[in-house]
């Protein structure tokens, strides 16, 4: 089936939770262990089911916040989604108290109960409606974003059609172009500064209703961390700041040597190529072929796997009016197959978006036939290393993209890569200031980034654009709003990544079996054992930095 044939539906909560009582007690009334196994298989049927059709509302809404229908269902699942949770627990309490426990850990291998453990220390009926409540405010937050439009160059453009112009080689252009997106958030600022307010006040009474003292502990349960907690966390930010932010010094000056600029401004940190960065020589039916031929050359897995993803309509890749912005990776249990959303705006961020979903795409799929709906993804941190990798394990076919312009591409994506540490270090520094001081107002918060930037992204100049010089950058952060924490995953998987990075230098072959299997591994693991199994260092551990370090000093400051 295709996307455009597949219209999944629910059962509303009281049918699914009479299903669910119905699997409780033939679970607690089955006379051996095949009878158990079919009780929990056929709840985990109900669950494949409900995510089916919330990731498949989720990409409708997506695709085109205005859509009255769509916004519709969106609505309905803030509403419904807070309750399957509940019954989702349910289930997962009963069988995590059961006597027959063993059986269950003897065909699911005992991690899944570790994610359960996770999911019930987030979780009690009395947060539901706030759940509800959270999950509508997130939704104001798309509507926002995706209701974009500005005015330049004769055209209505969205975020993704404003953000090409980041990269034009005329300073000018750059310069106007930053002025317009901050203008519009100024405009908006009060109804950021509304939302992401009422967010915080409601996480953080979530939280104190679970019996925690802030969001911070429930937030970590949420994203499902294990083997490592804010203070491993909190060093690794050190590690970041003591190893990362000299090298973006570093960069930022060849950067304004190769620029010509003598002053370097904000606005022009995202170009790289005075004559204006590589972009792919073609559009998005066109990529989607070249990616067809890397995917051949690069493993005969993949390239089913896409061929796939083409033939049933899973890729919506271009960029348009109403569409929310940036890009992910959802899946479908009920098509067994995952869907890649993006805003391709003729930039060589759509090949890095692009290669950094299909990693996403890639992993879920290799995982369509676990045995159960728990171990399809790792938890985020985990997923973020199959992204982020791939988007470095395809280096060797960006000729395919950028022509004779490849290795400039090559080396702009490593800087943006190094440049984004020290940012997303920072973003999850925030966010820890942000959950254990809830009762900060707007401009207090501001002052907290402004105060982080000091010492992340050091020097830092955006002249007379006030939104960002007086610290309210973060609001054009998406994660921020909807998946508190989540920033800090991409740091985490991007030191992984290098490592991946440097070994596809001498081993391409090697780098992509131990990529494969990981794939394969999907959530049966946490994120310090996939990081094993991988044979890469854990970002954790003291001096995790000092060969990626070093080799993308030599990459991109060769002597």
């Amino acid at each position: 089936m295709s996307f455009g044939e597949f219209e999944p539906t629910i059962m509303d909560n009281e049918a699914y939770g009479a299903a669910v009582d119905g699997v409780l007690a033939d679970f607690e009334a089955a006379t051996n262990a095949q009878e158990r196994r079919a009780a929990v298989q056929r709840w985990d049927e109900m669950v494949r089911q409900t995510v089916s059709w919330e990731s498949w509302v989720y990409i409708r809404f997506s695709q085109d916040t205005t859509d009255p229908v769509a916004k519709a269902n969106k609505d309905k699942l803030d509403r419904v989604g807070p309750g399957w949770v509940a019954l989702e627990n349910k289930v997962k309490q009963a069988l995590s108290q059961s006597e027959h426990r063993h059986e269950v850990e003897q065909w699911l291998g005992g991690h899944v109960f570790d994610i359960w453990a996770g999911d019930l220390a987030a979780f009690e009926p009395a947060i539901q409606e706030d759940m509800a409540q959270e999950s509508k405010l997130v939704s104001e937050y798309m509507q926002l974003m995706g209701g974009m439009k500005i005015q330049f160059k004769g055209k209505d453009l969205n975020y993704a059609g404003l953000m090409k112009f980041r990269e034009d080689p005329d300073r000018d252009v750059r310069y106007e172009s930053n002025k317009l997106l901050w203008g519009w958030v100024a405009q908006h600022q009060a109804q950021f500064d509304r939302i992401f307010d009422d967010l915080v006040k409601l996480r953080h009474g979530m939280a104190r209703k679970l019996g925690y003292d802030n969001y911070i502990p429930m937030g970590y349960h949420r994203m499902k961390r294990a083997g490592y907690d804010q203070h491993d966390v909190a060093r690794f930010r050190d590690e970041i700041v003591a190893k990362a932010v000299p090298l973006v010094g570093k960069l930022r000056q060849v950067q304004s040597q190769r620029l010509g600029i003598e002053k370097l401004m904000a606005w022009d940190t995202s170009l790289y190529s005075p004559g204006g960065n590589p972009a792919p020589k073609g559009d998005a039916a066109w990529m989607s072929a070249q990616a067809q031929t890397m995917f051949e050359g690069l493993n005969g897995q993949m390239a089913s796997f896409y061929k796939m993803m083409n033939d049933r309509g899973l890729l919506d890749l271009e960029t348009r009016d109403g569409k929310s912005p940036g890009g992910f990776c959802t899946f479908m249990p009920d098509l067994a197959a995952p869907f890649i959303f993006a805003n391709f705006n003729g930039t060589s961020n759509d090949v890095r978006v692009f290669t950094h979903e299909a990693g996403h795409a890639f992993q879920s799929w290799s995982c369509r036939d676990a045995s159960i709906m728990d171990y399809v993804w790792p938890s985020y941190d985990g997923a973020e290393i199959h992204s982020m990798s791939l988007e470095f394990l395809t280096w060797p076919f960006m000729d395919l993209f950028f022509g004779d312009r490849a290795d400039e591409f090559r080396w702009n994506h490593l800087a943006g890569g190094l440049t984004f540490m020290p940012y997303g270090a920072m973003g999850d520094h925030f966010q820890h200031e942000i959950y254990a001081n809830p009762d900060a107002s707007p401009a207090e918060r501001h002052e907290m980034w402004k105060a982080l930037e000091e010492k992340y992204i050091p020097g830092t100049n955006w002249g007379d654009i006030e939104v960002p010089a007086a610290g309210r950058r973060w609001l054009m952060i998406p994660h921020l709003f909807h998946t508190p924490f989540y920033f800090l995953d991409y740091v985490l998987a991007y030191t992984c990544a290098l490592q991946f990075w440097v070994l596809s230098q001498s081993d391409l072959e090697g780098a992509m079996e131990r990529y494969v299997e990981i794939c394969r591994l999907g959530g049966k693991a946490p994120f310090p054992k996939i990081v094993q199994t991988a044979g890469m260092r854990s970002p954790f551990e003291a001096g995790c930095l000092d060969e990626i370090a070093a080799a993308t000093e030599r990459f991109l400051f060769p002597s």
